[in-house]
């Protein structure tokens, strides 16, 4: 039995491994440290977001997951000796640098989204902002944590989008990694799946764990239709009082396993009443018309209660093709397609430095898309009735804020025509900041809440989006702006560029 001390050391264990992460880094990181520090910027005040250019699959939105792995990571800044530098950075001309890193923490300040909340494109989703070389150096770490989590939250959305039905995650073996597949198994709760195969997840996160058989259990007891048979009759004695999955698809689905499994159920009085439930999985074949016989042949035998879940590679495409086919299923399982977004496994969160000191910065791109937006921002998410009907990015400070804050009436212009405009009125609107404050001079400020919370943080938000902006096929694509002083700061920006490099041509 795992005791209290058990459960702080198992806690501490994982902080001590995020911790670790804080030096998960590309040495440019470093080099273009040493420089910050030789030439004084390093302790000159910067500012950098984290957000990303475009959403996967044709969609236009992505679930924030991993901002608590961040605040955890950063905290570990600090914990390696000056020998640990020196085996990256061994020339003689590092080693003073290598005693700076070694008591270097982080001081600054995170602003970031709550997990679970829904961001768009161009929002910042974390900024920091801190001393630059401090800031400089989370880059790395900070990408590699929020990619992944991502990624997987928001592939997580798209397949429980796709159906009504209930959605879990069991994806652990497919993932890149141990670490990779907890903190999936995370996101993947936080994107709407109701629950995980994943053993750490439950512990340490408190997300729900569930579990059915392998086709192991079934050839344990032999390879035949009768040891089949007896498998089933061995699982029930051993598993009554819980959920109930026998795996019917190990010789053949309707002429042995679904067979075999209602005997089975009867032999050991399962039945309608039984509790917590029962059912039957399916890993093969034709799921929809196996789902519907078998779904047949268990109302023919008096068993209208038997659940039917469903694997097998499956998602969201799949899954919205056996709904649109009646597929008599009632639960989904869903493992690589989850745990790795197998079609876009690469996250596109960038990391930007957007002011140093007093004075904006961007990048300049000769792809529009590339350009990012300068300044110090904040962004607000406007309801009418309840539901979100689109979100601004302002410079914070400038008059945009003011009216919102003030709740005064609002003109948002789209960013790529200037004469597209919405207005709304005075008392017509209510708005929500979506970046807090959660870490001030380099102290977590706000504490972790629950996967549970996070969770539904994510599906508050995703009700409160209109249905057709929900779709998984040609979504409608929500309205977001930014603010007129932040539009005007960017495009001063990219004009006085523009006129220094027609000068030298």
């Amino acid at each position: 039995m795992k005791t209290p001390k058990d459960t702080v050391y198992l806690s501490t264990f994982v902080q001590i491994m995020i911790m670790c992460h804080s030096y998960c880094s590309d040495k440019y990181q470093y080099t273009m440290g040493k420089t910050f520090r030789d030439t004084g910027l390093d302790k000159v005040p910067a500012i950098f977001n984290m957000f990303y250019r475009k959403a996967p699959d044709n969609n236009n939105w992505a679930v924030v997951s991993g901002i608590n792995e961040v605040l955890e990571m950063v905290r570990g800044f600090g914990s390696k000796p000056v020998s640990f530098f020196k085996k990256f950075l061994p020339e003689p001309q590092y080693a003073p640098f290598c005693d700076f890193l070694a008591t270097m923490r982080f001081t600054g300040d995170i602003y970031a989204m709550d997990e679970g909340q829904i961001a768009f494109p161009g929002q910042p989703v974390i900024t920091v902002r801190a001393p630059l070389l401090e800031a400089q150096v989370l880059e790395t770490p900070l990408l590699c944590i929020m990619n992944h989590q991502m990624a997987v939250a928001t592939k997580a959305s798209r397949v429980t989008r796709s159906t009504s039905k209930p959605v879990s995650e069991f994806g652990s073996r497919r993932a890149h990694g141990p670490w990779a597949a907890q903190h999936g198994a995370k996101a993947a709760y936080i994107g709407g799946c109701l629950n995980t195969s994943n053993i750490l997840a439950t512990t340490e996160f408190g997300i729900p764990s569930s579990g059915t058989m392998a086709h192991s259990f079934v050839t344990a007891f032999g390879c035949s239709v009768k040891s089949e048979r007896e498998a089933f009759n061995a699982y029930i004695a051993s598993h009554l009082g819980e959920g109930l999955i026998l795996l019917i698809d190990t010789y053949d689905t309707l002429k042995s396993g679904i067979l075999n499994a209602i005997e089975s159920f009867k032999e050991n009085g399962i039945n309608n009443d039984y509790k917590p439930f029962y059912g039957i999985r399916l890993d093969s074949g034709d799921l929809a018309y196996l789902s519907r016989k078998c779904r047949e042949m268990l109302d023919k035998a008096g068993l209208s209660e038997c659940r039917i879940f469903a694997t097998n590679a499956l998602d969201e495409y799949l899954i919205a093709d056996l709904e649109r086919q009646n597929a008599a299923i009632d639960f989904y399982g869903v493992g690589d397609a989850i745990a790795t977004s197998r079609d876009n496994p690469c996250f596109g969160n960038v990391y930007k430095m957007v002011q140093i000191g007093d004075t904006p910065v961007l990048k300049r791109s000769e792809d529009k898309a590339k350009v990012i937006n300068p300044g110090f921002q904040v962004t607000y998410r406007v309801f009418v009735d309840d539901e979100n009907k689109a979100d601004v990015t302002c410079l914070r400070g400038d008059r945009m804020t003011d009216d919102i804050e003030a709740g005064r009436t609002i003109v948002l212009q789209d960013e790529n025509d200037r004469t597209r405009t919405t207005t709304y009125r005075e008392g017509t609107y209510t708005c929500e900041i979506l970046q807090k404050k959660y870490m001030e001079n380099g102290v977590r400020i706000i504490a972790d809440n629950t996967a549970q919370e996070k969770r539904d943080c994510y599906l508050r938000a995703l009700s409160k989006m209109n249905p057709t902006e929900r779709r998984i096929i040609n979504p409608h694509y929500h309205k977001v702006d930014i603010s007129d002083g932040l539009y005007d700061l960017k495009m001063k920006l990219i004009y006085k560029i523009k006129e220094e490099l027609d000068y030298v041509r």
